[in-house]
């Protein structure tokens, strides 16, 4: 059987660490986590026409992701990281390669194929991107999948964009920080996290809303009714970078594959866990994920 194909939509970039540059962009973690759990997948995006760019697509490259990378006389996009008293400060540099995405017809026919893409506010702050990705999600087929992972970072958001795209959306992948700032947002007042994810899964007529709670839960509720909160197993924590990905990712792909809501949900925690164990956002898979969760269980 062919396997499910997944697109995403959006940033890629290094972030520039004090100790080096890392290649990233929450859209391409998601494509690398999916296709190591299934699918089929590519990574639509942007870089410049510089040495960082062609650094860029070579990371890509090495770590085996598909990815369609249209290549603009913009620079590739940065991510300046900087330690102020320990803490990490994060400045997203404006007006780069990913930010002027073209509408083409490659692009229309690969979203055309697309069982799911994915997306996120980012990748849509700029009025060029921002339209060439909402035309392109105009051609997805009946019943594609259409993941928006809010990946909220900074001021690169509006109310308008997020209720535009949970318009276009199935599915609304958020963590607990982000749902207390659309709590306000949207005036969701007096109920409990699993009524205001119903609130968004009612209002736009969602397939799923997914809230992760970092360490400590994460639940899913369908539109079906069904629901699924799964307490977060407790690893040893290399870094975070791409877990949230890694879950979106991984549970995509699950999905996809017709796995049923509790076992891509499973599936999703444990890869995410594993990816905290990890360094880096792309690590290399095991032939088998541990199963962090029945190791809890059993540990109970």
């Amino acid at each position: 059987m062919a396997k499910p194909m997944v697109l995403s939509l959006g940033e890629l970039l290094w972030d520039m660490l004090p100790s080096g540059k890392r290649a990233g962009g929450a859209p391409v973690n998601f494509i690398y986590h999916s296709v190591h759990n299934g699918a089929d997948g590519y990574a639509i995006s942007a870089v410049g026409e510089d040495e960082l760019g062609d650094e860029l697509v070579a990371a890509t490259k090495k770590a085996g992701i598909n990815a369609i990378i249209q290549r603009n006389a913009w620079p590739t996009g940065t991510v300046d990281v900087q330690l102020k008293n320990g803490i990490p400060e994060y400045t997203i540099v404006r007006g780069v390669a990913w930010d002027h995405i073209l509408y083409t017809r490659q692009l229309i026919n690969e979203v055309e194929k697309a069982d799911a893409v994915c997306f996120g506010t980012l990748g849509l702050r700029s009025p060029e991107s921002h339209d060439t990705i909402i035309e392109l999600l105009k051609h997805t087929k009946p019943g594609a999948m259409k993941f928006f992972d809010i990946n909220i970072r900074g001021d690169h958001y509006s109310k308008e964009l997020i209720d535009e795209l949970l318009r276009t959306a199935t599915v609304f992948k958020l963590n607990d920080a982000e749902l207390l700032l659309l709590r306000d947002m949207f005036n969701i007042r007096g109920t409990s996290d699993d009524e205001a994810c119903r609130w968004f899964l009612n209002e736009y007529g969602l397939d799923y809303v997914i809230l992760t709670a970092g360490s400590t839960f994460s639940t899913i509720v369908s539109k079906t009714g069904e629901s699924s909160t799964v307490d977060t197993p407790h690893v040893e924590v290399e870094d975070t970078v791409g877990a949230g990905d890694s879950f979106s990712g991984t549970f995509t792909a699950k999905i996809l594959n017709g796995a049923s809501l509790t076992e891509a949900h499973r599936a999703a925690v444990n890869v995410a866990a594993f990816v905290c164990t990890q360094s880096g956002g792309w690590p290399t898979y095991p032939d088998v994920v541990p199963d962090y969760l029945a190791e809890a269980e059993s540990n109970k």
